[in-house]
């Protein structure tokens, strides 16, 4: 990727400045192999925790509501203020990390992460909780782009084969997880564990980070000319947009003010903002990156990447609650597959990432990615952990092959510096997709339903002669137990009317997930048109 479309002016003036950024490279390059190994591996434990908390209160909202006496509409919240926080971090991360450097940026966001974690878990009501979440999240978001910068400054050939394959397993797998850990805790212990395990790790990192990493220096100065106009901007819009994605579906989208209101905001402020990234001559996001054909393809991956792994994430679980009945331990246990099939992939993918092109792997996990989706689309009222398995299994597979090579593809042939101002964006464009992804399936599940229903209420009629054996044999029984007539007749339609409602719903579900098959059908057919990247063998000085 050519270096003016990535630095552009806003990499003009630090080039001409002439020692510190070979000072800063040579702490890098001395390291030896055993300490880039575990400063890497330090920074992956911030990285896991902070992409784990996403989703690990998910299977808990209603304990945590109880414990906090908050209603559903406010509990909502102790999710969506943390992606609204960390989806606002994630782009100035790049930024925030060329001013405090990558291993001062990380160490004070672990501090700060492992405070508010230990806030939140003796948070006293609904208000305090959000509040400290929002702070979580903020403070976790910025470590996520700085494992990416990380790896690619260590490490380089093979080794960075498997750093992007790491980095890849965790994107996915955190997210994944989260459900599963955060109900087996709430069922074993109580929803206050959820935040206080991010204690010991949190202090960990927070102590040795300093210690281990090694990759920049500070440089203060850039706080002066910062475009801080291009901040407020696109906090203003990325929050707007997370807002209206999160809470559309719920409150019918542009039928209320709120919702229309955040979303006239959000597109002002979002055109706002590209105006200013593209005519700024420092932007906090230079989107003139997406000039590159393989970055800007990269970015549509990472999206399409975030639509399948958030949805898919969002789908299952709700689908084992509403139709099924399970507890959030049984949800956990049922979707805990796709994490285990996707750890015994590492191996394969590192592999065949060291002897084919990546781009046949990226394009091979994107069309194994569409082929679970259609497994999971003839979805039947009584599916579990059991039928759940193989297209659960798929999609394990299907994150490694997706995410590792499109890492590699994207950012692989990056150096360091400039990747800060590539990575924020990149894993700003999984969050997004995420955000999309749930939203339309949210969507899909309150409108497709509803017709579903319909559909099926045509066919019960008096001519239906199952329906009639029902309702006299439910009828039947309720006489039996000393029922008047009306009365039986009464519940045996309530019955009924549950029971078209279970099955349009299970119809519903497989309609959004065949959505997600689409958008990966669509990705998979895009492949072909990346370049072939060939990363460098090693970190070299001029690379920092």
């Amino acid at each position: 990727m050519s270096s003016d479309v990535l630095t552009g002016p806003a990499q003009a003036a630090p080039a001409s400045r002439p020692a510190s950024p070979p000072a800063a490279a040579f702490s890098a390059a001395a390291m030896s192999t055993g300490a880039k190994v575990l400063a890497f591996a330090t920074m992956c434990v911030g990285m896991f925790i902070a992409l784990l908390d996403i989703q690990i209160v998910s299977a808990s909202l209603r304990d945590i509501g109880g414990g906090l006496s908050a209603g559903a509409d406010e509990t909502v919240w102790v999710q969506t203020s943390y992606l609204i926080a960390e989806i606002i971090v994630i782009p100035l991360s790049g930024w925030l990390s060329r001013v405090m450097s990558t291993r001062w940026l990380f160490a004070a966001s672990a501090a700060g992460f492992t405070l508010t974690s230990l806030l939140c878990g003796i948070a006293w009501n609904i208000q305090s909780m959000i509040a400290f979440r929002a702070m979580q999240g903020f403070l976790g978001g910025s470590m996520i782009p700085l494992v990416f910068t990380t790896a690619f400054a260590f490490f380089g050939g093979k080794q960075r084969v498997i750093a992007a394959a790491t980095i890849g397993a965790l994107a996915s797998l955190a997210p994944t997880l989260g459900p599963t850990v955060g109900g087996w805790i709430t069922d074993n212990y109580s929803w206050h564990w959820l935040f206080f395990i991010n204690l010991v790790p949190g202090i960990f990192i927070t102590v040795a980070v300093p210690m281990l990493v090694h990759v920049d220096r500070p440089n203060w100065s850039l706080l002066r000319g910062a475009d801080y106009a291009g901040m407020a901007l696109m906090a203003l819009f990325l929050g707007c947009l997370e807002y209206t994605l999160e809470e559309g579906p719920r409150w019918d989208w542009f039928g209320d003010d709120v919702i229309r209101a955040t979303a006239w905001i959000a597109a002002v402020a979002g055109v706002g903002f590209v105006w200013r990234s593209l005519t700024y001559a420092q932007p906090v996001v230079d989107l003139r990156a997406l000039k590159d054909r393989n970055f800007a393809l990269g970015c549509f991956f990472s999206f399409v990447a975030g639509v399948g792994i958030f949805a898919t994430i969002y789908l299952t679980p709700l689908f084992l609650g509403r139709v099924r009945g399970f507890s959030a331990l049984q949800i956990g246990l049922a979707v805990f597959s796709t994490g285990v099939f996707q750890v015994m992939s590492i191996p394969l993918y590192a592999f065949f990432a060291n002897r084919v092109d990546l781009r046949w792997l990226l394009m091979f996990g994107l069309g194994c990615f569409a082929f679970s989706m259609s497994q999971f689309s003839p979805i039947t009222h009584d599916w579990g952990a059991q039928q759940l398995l193989l297209p659960q299994a798929l999609r394990g597979i299907a994150q490694q092959f997706a995410i590792a090579p499109a890492v590699t593809l994207t950012l692989g042939a990056l150096s360091p510096e400039r990747l800060k101002l590539a990575s924020g964006l990149f894993n700003l464009m999984r969050n997004l997709g995420g955000a999309i992804g749930i939203a339309a399936c949210a969507t899909i599940l309150n409108d497709r339903t509803n017709l579903h229903f319909l559909r099926l209420a045509e066919h019960l009629n008096y001519r239906n002669e199952a329906m009639g054996a029902l309702l006299q044999a439910v009828g039947g029984n309720l006489a039996a137990w000393g029922h008047d007539a009306a009365d039986a007749q009464g519940a045996a339609l309530r019955q009924l009317w549950a029971l078209a409602w279970r099955e349009a719903q299970t119809q519903t579900f497989g309609d959004a997930f065949l959505a997600i098959m689409a958008c990966f059908v669509v990705a998979t057919a895009m492949v072909p048109l990346m370049r072939k990247v060939v990363p460098p063998k090693a970190p070299s000085a001029d690379a920092h």
